[in-house]
């Protein structure tokens, strides 16, 4: 039997690594609720310090409300999370080597930092931002 070569494992690794990590958070956050007074699932540090909302707050209640197809709640709790999933996983599909040609514009900005960075920026502003439409992307503003 021969072994994949290393490029290829390396190629194929942080799919397969974010795979076990997203179905190991699935099956935690089937059955622990981050709602529950007594939930073993932290909160924000930085929302619990200041009472600023980082990018991430409203996270665990998001993929919570993912795992149980509930979209609305997942929409109300972290917004940018559920519409930046799609564009990981494309991410993840492109550095393993899965690419459509078609994609390959939309792979050039998402693989640039600063994009990122002025998205999660931008977002954290925006959310602590207590005027409506802004008031919206607060977690658990429906």
């Amino acid at each position: 039997m021969t072994m994949p070569s290393r490029s290829v494992l390396s190629r194929w690794a942080p799919l397969a690594i974010s795979a076990g990590l997203a179905a190991g958070a699935a099956v935690v956050l089937r059955h622990v609720s981050p709602y529950a007074a007594n939930s073993p699932l932290p909160g924000c540090p930085l929302y619990a310090l200041t009472g600023i909302y980082c990018p991430g707050c409203g996270s665990t209640r998001c993929l919570y409300s993912l795992v149980h197809l509930d979209w609305a709640g997942a929409m109300a709790m972290n917004p940018l999370l559920v519409i930046s999933l799609p564009f990981l996983l494309l991410m993840l599909l492109n550095n393993a080597g899965v690419r459509v040609r078609a994609l390959d514009p939309l792979m050039r900005v998402l693989a640039n930092p600063m994009v990122w960075l002025v998205a999660l920026v931008g977002y954290a502003v925006m959310r602590n931002l207590p005027w409506y439409p802004f008031s919206l992307l607060a977690p658990g503003v429906a």
